[in-house]
């Protein structure tokens, strides 16, 4: 099997190309053009060497088209997604995340790709109307990152319907581990922990997630996306365990060994009819169609981010609120 990934230079996305390499896949990882010809994530990966990167723009139908030839299967996971910056830039969402996400079902159409793997999230569910949250619940976006993500959800299940095309929708919680963005919140509570800072900023803190490993979603993209039950299908992957900030940035602390307070930094705060106040994961449905559930816990992922982190502080900037 040969496997294009979107996005393969970013956190999830590297991760599962290395995952993907571990299974005898040949991969070639789809990462964004630029003048120094940097591969993100992927330049410290210990795969480098084994797999085919192809530079190009998720925005540009023909170097999507281009690099889509010749594969079987695609994992698109190429997106903008900070949400605060969502706010700030909408159309480059737009342009990114619906677009962008045409382009490769076009072009897996024109080309008869065997599946297209597409990633959806959690956000799109907005705050919880009942919990465990399972793929029933009514999507209801309220940040336009979570806007054009839900759309470019109903756009690649239309190509299953209209078209044929085998896509399954693949639908993460919150996803962490190492390589993280700056801008996600894990991150943020640990580096200014690893940085010396006794008074910690944060935005909301009574606000629920729920928290999944890296791992564990790289292996649903694997299991669950590529499974025979799944095509036409939108599945929700989370570890089924729900935690505010507030305990997470306590949580984190314990594990580092450290003393913190907390100081709300009003900058980090979503306008209020933006903010998702509660998230967590009802999982049954990929558990029951494919066999899929979390391997690795919370803790256990923390732990492995926290080490991660203290290795990789030169990425990072603990004193900006990264938007």
């Amino acid at each position: 099997m040969k496997a294009l990934v979107t996005g393969a230079a970013g956190f999830i996305g590297s991760h599962l190309v290395e995952y993907l390499v571990s299974k005898g896949i040949e991969v070639r990882a789809f990462v964004r053009y630029n003048s120094r010809n940097n591969w993100g994530w992927l330049e410290e990966s210990s795969v480098k060497e084994k797999i085919e990167v192809y530079t190009g723009d998720i925005r540009d139908c023909d170097s999507v088209k281009d690099a889509v030839k010749g594969v079987d299967v695609v994992f698109h996971l190429a997106a903008l997604i900070g949400i605060p910056y969502s706010y700030v830039s909408p159309l480059a969402y737009i342009k990114t995340n619906v677009e962008g996400t045409y382009n490769v079902l076009q072009a897996a159409r024109e080309l008869h790709i065997q599946r297209v793997v597409h990633t959806s999230t959690s956000e799109v569910y907005g705050t919880a109307q009942y919990v465990p949250i399972d793929e029933k619940h009514p999507i209801n976006p309220q940040s336009p990152y979570a806007a054009t993500k839900s759309g470019a959800d109903q756009l690649a299940v239309t190509f299953y319907r209209s078209f044929g095309l085998p896509v399954s929708v693949i639908r993460p919680f919150n996803t962490f581990g190492p390589r993280q963005s700056a801008r996600a919140v894990i991150p943020t509570i640990i580096t200014q922990i690893l940085a010396g800072k006794k008074k910690i900023n944060l935005g909301n803190l009574d606000t629920t997630r729920d928290m999944n490993y890296v791992l564990n979603t790289v292996e649903g993209f694997w299991q669950v996306g590529l499974h025979d039950n799944s095509v036409g299908e939108v599945i929700n992957l989370g570890s089924g365990r729900e935690i505010s900030i507030g305990d997470l940035a306590n949580l984190i602390a314990d594990l580092i060994g450290e003393k913190i307070e907390i100081e709300v930094d009003q900058q980090r705060i979503r306008p209020e009819k933006s903010e998702v106040e509660r998230l967590l994961c009802d999982s049954t449905k990929a558990r029951e169609l494919t066999g899929w559930k979390p391997r690795y816990s919370l803790e256990e992922g923390l732990k492995a981010t926290i080490g991660w982190l203290k290795e990789h502080m030169q990425y990072y900037k603990p004193d900006i609120y990264n938007v």
